[in-house]
């Protein structure tokens, strides 16, 4: 498999892996999923949608590791330096905002009910999907740049932008008003420094 038609397929198997992913999260799917006994509670569909999510990503790596790959730049002083506080920037609103939404309860260890209903504080005053936020500066402010890392890159962030808009609607079905009252003063991606009251 040549390094062109290597990394089309990485593409697509990466837009693959995130539409699964927000399939499964979505509210019709795991309605279905949990009349199963096991899939019974909001805990065991959790570590259960874990779990398939891990594992359908190694056909991920495995296409990444077949596939021919081309250096594109690596980046000089000072923007390296730059470039790696701002990954270091990223890690810790993920660790944060990770720990804002329940971390036990987000990987199926702890029933979902400790989550105490919509997060609106800390990292979510100031926007709406911080982890989203995070990773895709984590993933664009690599200093150093292959063309499958530029593919990865540009499949994961529509991945984001689509599967923002699924989460979007779930989370509105969920709490209804409450979201889109959160929503109006709050916006998706890019934090406002003084929310909206």
């Amino acid at each position: 498999m040549n390094g062109f038609t290597g990394r089309v397929v990485l593409f697509l198997i990466v837009l693959f892996w995130g539409s699964l992913h927000s399939l499964l999260a979505s509210h019709a799917v795991k309605q279905r999923l949990r009349r199963g006994a096991f899939l019974g509670t909001d805990q065991a569909y959790r570590l259960a949608y874990n779990a398939v999510a891990i594992l359908t990503f190694l056909p991920v790596l495995a296409a990444l590791l077949l596939t021919p790959d081309v250096h594109l730049f690596t980046a000089g002083m000072p923007l390296f330096v730059f470039l790696v506080l701002a990954q270091l920037l990223a890690v810790l609103l993920l660790v944060i905002g990770f720990l804002q939404t329940g971390p036990l309860s987000f990987l199926g260890l702890a029933p979902a009910d400790e989550q105490g209903g919509l997060v609106t504080s800390g990292l979510y005053r100031f926007m709406r999907h911080p982890l989203y936020t995070a990773g895709l500066i984590l993933i664009w402010c690599m200093p150093y740049m292959t063309a499958n890392s530029l593919t990865i890159n540009i499949a994961l962030t529509l991945y984001v932008a689509i599967g923002a808009m699924f989460e979007e609607a779930r989370l509105r079905k969920v709490f209804g008003q409450q979201y889109l009252d959160y929503a109006r003063r709050t916006p998706m991606f890019l934090p406002r420094l003084r929310p909206r009251r």
